[in-house]
C-alpha cells in the first residue's frame, strides 16, 4: 500500500506530541519516522504504567505512555481483576437463586436461567468503562497515548512500532517500564483458549463446560474456577500444595477456606501433579499424581484451566540495547529507587520482584516518579493486603504465626467469629473469623487474617492501622459504626487488648 503526501500530513496531524523534527520518509514508502521529545515514557499502560503516567504528569513532566494493546489498562482491567470481579459478583447472584438461598430470606425464585451471553456481556461492557476511563485520565492529565510497541534502543531514546509498520522514536530523560506478567505456559500442551485456556479464555467461554479442571490453586486459578462452579460446572482442582497461599497465609484460615469451598460444589486434590495432559476432539485428558504415594488417575473434562502462574513480560523491550540482564527468575533487576542499571531508566510492578498485584504495582509506579523527581517515596512491602474475592472472600495482610515464630517473635492472638457479628448475622452471612496478631509485649498488630463477609474492605483497615505502627488497643478504643462488620475486626483488638472479646 502506497502512501501519498496527503496521508503522511494527515497521520502527522494526528500526533498529539510536537515533533522536534521533519516527518521522515520516502512518497512511494509504507513507512514514516516522526521524532518527539519527552521528560518520561512509561511502556505499558497497567496499574502500575498508567498511574505512574498520570502521578508524573501531574508533577509537570511531559509524559508518554506506549501500550501495544488498542484498550488500555493492562491484564487487569482487561483480563484479570476486573471480568473477574464482575463474573464473581453475577455468578453468585445466580447461585443465590439458582440453588434457593434466597428461599431462606423470604424470596422464592421459579424458573432461575442462566443466560451465559448477557453475563459476558456485562463483564466485557464493565471493562470497556473503565479502560475508556483511563483514557479521558490521560487526555485530562495531558499524558500523551501511542499504540504501539515501545522497544528501548538506547538510554534516552524509545522507539515505538505500530501495527502498520509505521514507527515514532521519543528522545526523553527518563524511562519507566511497566510491561506487567504474562502467563506461565503448561509444559508440553499449547493453549488454545477453548479446550485447554488461561485466565483470558476461562473468563470468556461462550458454553457452560460441564466438567472443567483447574490446574494450580492460587489466587487467579480459584477465583475463576469458582465463577464456573457456581454457575454448575463440576471443578475438580489440582495442586501440588497442600495449603492454600503457601507459607504466607495462617493454616487455620486456609483449611476453613478449602473447607468452604468445597462446600459450595469445587473438588480439591492436594498434593497432587499433573503427569501429563492431551487434547482428544473436544476434551482433554489428564493424568495425575499423587506426589506422595505416585499413585496415578486418570480425569476427563471439558477443559483444562492452567493457572500454574504467571512470568514477567520483557519480550521485545530491547534490553540488550542498554546492558539490562534479567535474573534468574526472568525479573529485572531495581535498587530501592526502582532504577536499573542504568540510572535514569526505571522497572515496576510484576516485572520486578515481589508479589505481582495491582495495587503492588501502583505503589510501586507513584513511588519511582517520586523518586526520580527527588521527592520522600515509601512502599511498605510487609503491609500490601492480599485478597481472594470468592464467597466468602479470603483476606490477609502481614505476617502469620509460622513466620512469627521463625523470627523468634513472641506475639498474641485476638479472634473473633462472624456468627458473632450482628451485621453479619443480619445477612445471613456468618461463616469466618478474624484472626489477628500482635507483638506480645508492645501490641502493635503484626498481621491480620480475614475470612467471611467484607474481608476485601476491612483489611484496608488493618493495612492503615499497620501503616502508622497501630496496635491493638487503638484499633479497640476506635469507635466503630454498629451494625458493621467492622466490628468483628474490632473485637479482635479488644480480645488481645483485654484478653477476651466483648460479644463473644
Amino acid at each position: 500500500m502506497q502512501c501519498s503526501l496527503r496521508n503522511v500530513i494527515s497521520l502527522a496531524s494526528k500526533v498529539p506530541l510536537k515533533s522536534n523534527g521533519a516527518i521522515l520518509g520516502a512518497l512511494n514508502g509504507r513507512f514514516y519516522s516522526t521524532t518527539h521529545d519527552a521528560d518520561l515514557v512509561v511502556i505499558g499502560s497497567g496499574p502500575g504504567g498508567y498511574v505512574a503516567s498520570i502521578k508524573a504528569a501531574q508533577l509537570g513532566m511531559k509524559t508518554v505512555n506506549i501500550e501495544k494493546y488498542p484498550t488500555l489498562g493492562g491484564t487487569c482491567l482487561n483480563v484479570g481483576c476486573i471480568p473477574s470481579k464482575a463474573l464473581l459478583n453475577n455468578s453468585y447472584l445466580y447461585e443465590m437463586a439458582a440453588r434457593g438461598h434466597l428461599a431462606e430470606r423470604g424470596i422464592n425464585v421459579s424458573g432461575v436461567e442462566l443466560d451465559l451471553e448477557k453475563l459476558m456481556s456485562m463483564k466485557s461492557n464493565v471493562v470497556k468503562s473503565l479502560t475508556g476511563g483511563i483514557s479521558q485520565l490521560f487526555k485530562k492529565n495531558k499524558v500523551t497515548q501511542l499504540t504501539g510497541v515501545g522497544t528501548i534502543t538506547s538510554p534516552n531514546t524509545v522507539e515505538v512500532t505500530k501495527d502498520d509498520g509505521s514507527k515514532e522514536t521519543i528522545n526523553t530523560k527518563n524511562i519507566m517500564i511497566a510491561t506487567g506478567s504474562v502467563v506461565t505456559p503448561f509444559p508440553g500442551i499449547e493453549m488454545d483458549e477453548e479446550i485447554v485456556i488461561s485466565n483470558i479464555g476461562a473468563l470468556s467461554l461462550k458454553k457452560l463446560p460441564k466438567k472443567m479442571i483447574l490446574v494450580g490453586c492460587g489466587i487467579i486459578g480459584v477465583e475463576v474456577a469458582a465463577i464456573w462452579a457456581r454457575l454448575g460446572s463440576e471443578v475438580i482442582a489440582i495442586d501440588p500444595c497442600e495449603q492454600f497461599g503457601g507459607k504466607f497465609i495462617d493454616r487455620e484460615i486456609a483449611a476453613a477456606f478449602y473447607k468452604l469451598l468445597g462446600q459450595s460444589g469445587m473438588v480439591f486434590k492436594l498434593g497432587a501433579k499433573i503427569k501429563s495432559a492431551q487434547k482428544i476432539n473436544n476434551e482433554v485428558k489428564v493424568e495425575i499424581e499423587d506426589v506422595k504415594s505416585g499413585t496415578i488417575e486418570e480425569l476427563t473434562a471439558d477443559c483444562l484451566f492452567v493457572a500454574i502462574g504467571r512470568r514477567p513480560y520483557t519480550e521485545n523491550l530491547g534490553l540488550e540495547n542498554v546492558q539490562i540482564k534479567l535474573d534468574k527468575r526472568g525479573t529485572i533487576p531495581v535498587n530501592e529507587s526502582y532504577q536499573t542499571v542504568v540510572p535514569n531508566i526505571y522497572a515496576i510492578g510484576d516485572c520486578i520482584v515481589g508479589a505481582q498485584l495491582a495495587h503492588k504495582a501502583e505503589a510501586e509506579g507513584v513511588a519511582a516518579v517520586e523518586a526520580m523527581n527527588g521527592q520522600y517515596f515509601n512502599v511498605e512491602y510487609g503491609i500490601v493486603p492480599s485478597v481472594v474475592f470468592t464467597h466468602p472472600e479470603l483476606a490477609w495482610i502481614g505476617l502469620n504465626d509460622e513466620e512469627l515464630k521463625e523470627r523468634n517473635i513472641a506475639f498474641k492472638v485476638g479472634k473473633f467469629p462472624f456468627m458473632a457479628n450482628s451485621r453479619a448475622r443480619t445477612s445471613l452471612s456468618t461463616v469466618g473469623f478474624v484472626k489477628m496478631y500482635a507483638d506480645e509485649k508492645t501490641e502493635r498488630v503484626l498481621g491480620v487474617h480475614i475470612i467471611g463477609p467484607s474481608a476485601s474492605e476491612l483489611i484496608n483497615e488493618s493495612a492503615l492501622l499497620m501503616q502508622y505502627g497501630g496496635t491493638a488497643e487503638d484499633l479497640a478504643r476506635v469507635c466503630h459504626a454498629h451494625p458493621t462488620n467492622s466490628e468483628a475486626l474490632k473485637e479482635a483488638g479488644i480480645a488481645i487488648a483485654f484478653g477476651k472479646p466483648i460479644n463473644f
